[in-house]
């Protein structure tokens, strides 16, 4: 069973604002000559890479709502011009909506078990992406998506 990692996305309003971040890096990427990624640096190593890579995704949290995932291809440690141990975490390029859960702040990163993973909302067959964060929230904390 995958496992996977929940982290705060800080300075994206919402989930467009997200898919525009990784639209760019992963033109980056392509015009570097490599497959079209984004990446994400964070200090802490996760211990459970093996199981974070074994189909695990980074879900974000937007303004308090866990709202999207993307999904984990690897990840790198490397040691900054500073000296100290950083780990990039290798994201594919598609953001994928995944059903709104309010959050609480945090640091850094968390594990998330796959078993209480929220669901794709594409996998409800209902193309909801052109409803407003607003209504997808309202209509989550009902329990009807």
């Amino acid at each position: 069973m995958a496992l996977h990692l929940l982290k705060l996305c800080v300075g994206a309003d919402s989930i467009d604002d997200l898919r525009d971040w990784v639209a760019e890096r992963c033109l980056v990427a392509v015009a570097a000559g490599m497959e079209p990624h984004s990446s994400h640096v964070t200090r802490m190593v996760p211990k459970r890479m093996d199981e974070l890579l074994d189909g695990g995704s980074l879900y974000w949290i937007i303004k308090g709502q866990l709202s999207a995932r993307q999904k984990l291809l690897d990840i790198k440690t490397f040691t900054g011009g500073d000296g100290i141990s950083r780990c990039e975490l290798i994201l594919g390029p598609e953001v994928i909506e995944v059903a709104p859960a309010p959050r609480r702040p945090f640091q850094g990163w968390r594990y998330l078990d796959a078993d209480v993973a929220p669901r794709d909302l594409s996998a409800s067959g209902a193309n909801i992406e052109d409803m407003p964060d607003d209504l997808k929230r309202e209509l989550a904390e009902l329990g009807l998506l």
